[in-house]
């Protein structure tokens, strides 16, 4: 059985690699049952949570995702959320690799964004934006700039000196990067606006994206939270990277949905329809398009697959 920890999880997924391998199993599909959520008890502590995510293909592989939320570890300096991916034989059922939950996340959700730019991105995209500077951030700017000829990087947080930092982690050839301190401003510029923030409000106008642009939301994970504002949705082509997924927790599209600013007919296509052909992504140049994603276990399980198979060669 193997065992990759961070560092080995994210050698083994390779951008260009990975953003092959959600795209294969896009097209091909797995089972993908409902995620399990559980609130579990610590006594004299806020409860935690468990949230497992299985997927599987039938005859190959089957994995799930272990995601414990401990709120006490504050008081304990520790992380209050850990991860690991179990990949098991879909033979005969044996365990085959325990891999870092973190960074096959974060890798496979800035890979899914990736996807979506190659179907929805102009091919000539060298400017991006990402607001935000968490974890994701600079995997979403490395992953962006393995699928488009990015030149010019810019980087904008509530925190400037945490944008500052998340700057100086950036080593791309070829690729000037700066902080921005206006966030309009940088947004107008942007040809690639890739969200990755906790936001409860719009950070995002539709009246800053010029012609052409492609916004890419990966935040705002609940119904509740949001990073563009209705005219954004309003004036662009929606895809997200699953239709169940982004109705039922996406708040870039639950609350327009809500509010009757958009219909679900809307939502042109989802990585599903692009990566089998069925929608061709951007239709012309000065087209504006908008991508949303909330997460897939099929992600989860193609990255996973992709850190064995490669782990193991």
């Amino acid at each position: 059985m193997l065992v990759l920890d961070a560092v080995r999880t994210r050698a083994a997924l390779p951008w260009d690699g990975l953003v092959k391998a959600l795209g294969d199993m896009f097209a091909k599909g797995c089972v993908m049952p409902v995620r399990h959520h559980h609130e579990v008890e610590v006594p004299g502590e806020a409860d935690a949570t468990l949230l497992l995510m299985p997927a599987w293909q039938p005859g190959a592989y089957v994995g799930v995702k272990m995601v414990s939320v401990f709120p006490g570890n504050q008081t304990r300096g520790l992380p209050a959320i850990h991860g690991s991916y179990l990949l098991s034989s879909g033979k005969t059922g044996e365990l085959l690799a325990i891999v870092d939950g973190g960074e096959l996340t974060a890798r496979r959700t800035a890979a899914a964004s990736a996807l979506a730019a190659r179907y929805l991105a102009r091919e000539d995209a060298s400017r991006l934006l990402v607001v935000g500077t968490g974890r994701l951030s600079t995997n979403l700017i490395e992953a962006h700039a393995s699928v488009r000829p990015i030149r010019h990087v810019t980087i904008w947080g509530r925190d400037p000196n945490k944008a500052e930092a998340t700057a100086k982690e950036l080593d791309l050839e070829g690729v000037e990067v700066s902080v921005a301190s206006d966030l309009e401003a940088a947004a107008r510029e942007a040809d690639i606006i890739s969200c990755a923030t906790l936001s409860t409000e719009p950070l995002i106008r539709g009246g800053w994206l010029k012609p052409g642009a492609h916004l890419d939301l990966v935040g705002a994970f609940k119904p509740s939270m949001r990073e563009s504002d209705d005219e954004a949705v309003s004036h662009a082509s929606i895809f997200v990277d699953t239709r169940e997924g982004a109705l039922g927790e996406g708040g870039d599209i639950v609350q327009p949905l809500r509010a009757g600013v958009i219909t679900e007919d809307a939502i042109r296509a989802d990585l599903f329809e692009l990566t089998r052909g069925s929608h061709r992504g951007r239709t012309a140049s000065g087209e504006i398009t908008l991508f949303k994603s909330v997460g897939a276990a099929l992600e989860d399980l193609a990255g996973a697959v992709l850190a064995f198979e490669a782990s193991r060669a």
